[in-house]
């Protein structure tokens, strides 16, 4: 009998769980709590568009269709995408919608007895002789709910999955003490788009976040305002949003998505040579920086319109009427071996939570990685071996990323990800014809097709 498998969200990370788990031959269930696949697709502003060229975000085996000619896809047109793919390789029969996981429920050994364990799940096959997750799921048309018990479970929320991270204020001093409206990003994206539009149409609107959802919304009350009513972005650290992916015609990913690209970069594990060459090459960091800087510069024009270079007017104001700082962290990393796996949690992976230059791309690979690990492929390394090896990659982040790296982010690193999960598996992780192209092409889904 096969394998039953549980998987949380419809999202593309859960669209792609489910198809590898069916390739492979077990029993795949995905619990959707909204009536549609898509994940964070599903509820956008009216003007997000793919952050990343559709080249970058696609399924390996299922490209864009011709008639989107677009570099960077608009969400209606992402979710077409996202629907054709489920329908082509016939997932929807597995999926149920309208299902909330409400409690997960690990049945099998005592806390006592996995605390002995030396290898994940007693003896680091995926599957646990004993044990099985019972998985509870709120029908959210009827309100009634029924238990599942399953041999797997793959979580594919997100870092977003419908729960807005909103900061500790002190007493009295949050949204409560701030006379006008206060809501989250996550409340403006479920408007619809006319309630939208009413909603900030000629009002005066503080943004606070410089992450991609404080960009999107800032700029679409802006063009729906004007200077009448300005908007204002309010952040702690600023960085360069780049306006296009060709700065002075050399695309952007022969510069920070290559081999080449991460030899400038300290890696985990790496070993002495690249350690040396990292070290070595680390000026050309500072330059390819300021190169994408003064595209940046040169194309909006900044000294034209009297951009002030750096300039705080809040530092004019005695009393500011809520708190910001904090108001866009990520507090919390966890340990994941693969980004992917908790040494201590038996048969239940996370896939989709890390963030990557294309979170598709990596998401695609993980599953793939998962679902060979549950047919036995490979086996994982001992508990001990995994948690120093999660020690390892935090300390690289630490070192590369500074603040941000409990984002669970894979950034530059992706292309070295990749290559331990295809070691893993028994690929060459080496994809390209030549020793030039393997160093200086930028790597993308279609090179492990």
């Amino acid at each position: 009998m096969a394998k039953q498998v549980a998987i949380v969200g419809a999202g593309i990370s859960g669209l792609l769980a489910c198809k590898y788990t069916l390739s492979k031959g077990f029993d795949p269930v995905v619990f959707e709590s909204r009536d549609s696949i898509g994940g964070v697709w599903t509820k956008t502003i009216q003007s997000t568009k793919l952050q990343t060229p559709k080249s970058l975000y696609q399924f390996s085996d299922f490209p864009w269709p011709p008639q989107v000619t677009e570099d960077f896809p608009t969400q209606n047109q992402v979710l077409d995408y996202l629907q054709a793919y489920a329908h082509h390789f016939n997932l929807f029969k597995n999926i149920r919608f309208n299902s909330k996981v409400v409690s997960l429920s690990y049945e099998g050994p005592s806390d006592a007895e996995m605390e002995a364990w030396a290898f994940w799940s007693e003896t680091g096959e995926p599957f646990a002789p004993k044990g099985k997750w019972n998985v509870t799921v709120e029908n959210t048309s009827s309100r009634t709910t029924e238990t599942y018990q399953v041999d797997f479970v793959i979580l594919c929320l997100g870092r977003y999955s419908d729960v807005p991270k909103f900061p500790n204020f002190p007493a009295n001093k949050g949204p409560e003490a701030f006379p006008g409206k206060v809501i989250h990003s996550m409340e403006y994206s479920n408007m619809d788009h006319a309630t939208a539009h009413k909603f900030i149409q000629g009002k005066q609107v503080t943004v606070v976040g410089f992450q991609k959802s404080g960009m999107d919304i800032s700029m679409e009350i802006s063009t729906a305002n004007g200077i009448e009513h300005p908007c204002t972005l309010l952040y702690r650290t600023e960085h360069w949003n780049i306006p296009d992916y060709i700065p002075w015609g050399v695309p952007l990913g022969y510069l920070y998505q290559s081999r080449f690209s991460e030899l400038l970069i300290h890696k985990p594990a790496e070993g002495l040579l690249l350690s040396l060459l990292a070290t070595i090459f680390s000026p050309l960091r500072w330059g390819i920086s300021k190169f994408v800087e003064s595209h940046i510069k040169r194309k909006l024009r900044l000294a034209q319109h009297g951009l002030r270079k750096e300039a705080s007017n809040l530092r004019k104001r005695k009393v500011l009427p809520f708190a910001v700082k904090d108001c866009v962290t990520g507090k919390t990393r966890l340990p994941l071996y693969r980004e992917c796996i908790h040494p201590r949690i038996p048969q239940l992976a996370l896939v989709g939570l890390s963030v990557s230059v294309a979170d598709l791309f990596t998401s695609e690979i993980r599953c793939r990685w998962l679902v060979e690990l549950l047919s036995g492929t490979f086996k994982l390394p001992s508990l001990k071996e995994m948690e120093s090896n999660v020690s390892q990659w935090n300390d690289s982040m630490k070192q590369s990323l500074g603040e941000y790296y409990e984002r669970s982010c894979l950034g530059a690193l992706q292309i070295w990800y990749i290559d331990q999960l295809c070691k893993d598996m028994g690929w060459n992780p080496r994809r390209k014809k030549g020793l030039l192209r393997e160093l200086f092409e930028p790597y993308g889904p279609l090179d492990y097709v």
